[in-house]
């Protein structure tokens, strides 16, 4: 599967659509820059990538990387219709065989880090609501022959729908039981961080072991609860320090700091900088 970190999302480049009669094949090609996506509607595309077979049967889906070469393994042994779609991204990805944990980048910007997610991809499969996927398809065709930037933006957004159902189909079966629970621990974070939150709370709410949190969120987003529950109301300050007037004090206690010196000394540890200087620093 494949693991992309978002923001920025991958991008729609263009689309079309193409039949190869009983012994036709794809053409090979190698490093096209792009992620090729094939959809297959009758027949099968008999695929390899740099050796690893690739086939894509009637009412599946591949996607062949940007950086390798693929061709056909053997001819169409029927007619065969199917979609293609490029895409890429600026952001980074890899290729894995299981989900991994997710690592949040270090950066001292005012603006959310916290909030960079992962995400998975399966490589192949088949399609989940096959008609639904092939009228994005064909829509995202009629859309490339319409001028304008409204075009441009429903390309895109139709785009990341039809990503997103992928990544569903393949988080269903490839979902792991430790970073659902973090999903689940964070987002409760997330929700009560103007609270009190204890680890006793913690577990009370997911009826687990606080220890058995805290190793889950250790391998989703590499710190402990705690750790996520600071970095976050830290997140929630900068907001409100560029966004507010609100004296320093009080955006302390309503991003659930206990005492002042707390929230300057948590503030100074994970921006290097005290709330004041960073608030003029982004305020004139």
């Amino acid at each position: 599967m494949f693991r992309f970190t978002s923001p920025p999302m991958p991008h729609y480049i263009a689309s079309g659509q193409d039949t190869y009669p009983a012994g036709g094949g794809h053409a090979a090609r190698t490093g096209i820059g792009v992620f090729d996506l094939l959809a297959t509607t009758r027949g099968c595309l008999y695929l390899e990538e740099e050796g690893l077979p690739l086939p894509v049967p009637a009412g599946g889906f591949a996607i062949l990387r940007p950086d390798r070469s693929h061709r056909t393994r053997k001819p169409c042994d029927a007619e065969t219709h199917f979609y293609w779609l490029h895409f890429q991204t600026l952001g980074s990805w890899s290729e894995v065989t299981e989900r991994e944990p997710y690592a949040a980048t270090d950066d001292s910007a005012p603006y959310l880090q916290i909030e960079t997610f992962v995400y998975h991809v399966p490589r192949a499969g088949e399609l989940p609501v096959k008609e639904e996927a092939y009228a994005w398809l064909e829509e995202l065709m009629r859309l490339q022959a319409t001028p304008g930037a409204g075009a441009r933006f429903r390309q895109q957004g139709m785009f990341q729908q039809l990503l997103e159902r992928l990544q569903e189909e393949g988080g269903a079966s490839a979902k792991d039981p430790q970073l659902a629970l973090a999903d689940e621990a964070a987002a409760y974070l997330r929700r009560s961080y103007r609270e009190p939150i204890s680890y006793k709370a913690l577990a009370e709410q997911l009826h687990f072991h606080p220890n058995y949190i805290a190793l889950c969120m250790k391998k989703a987003f590499g710190c402990t609860p705690l750790d996520y529950l600071t970095r976050y109301r830290i997140e929630q300050a900068k907001q409100l320090l560029i966004h507010t007037g609100e004296p320093i004090g009080k955006i302390a206690e309503d991003t659930g700091f206990i005492t002042f010196s707390y929230f300057v000394r948590c503030f100074g540890k994970h921006t290097g900088t005290r709330p004041k200087a960073f608030r003029q620093r982004y305020r004139t």
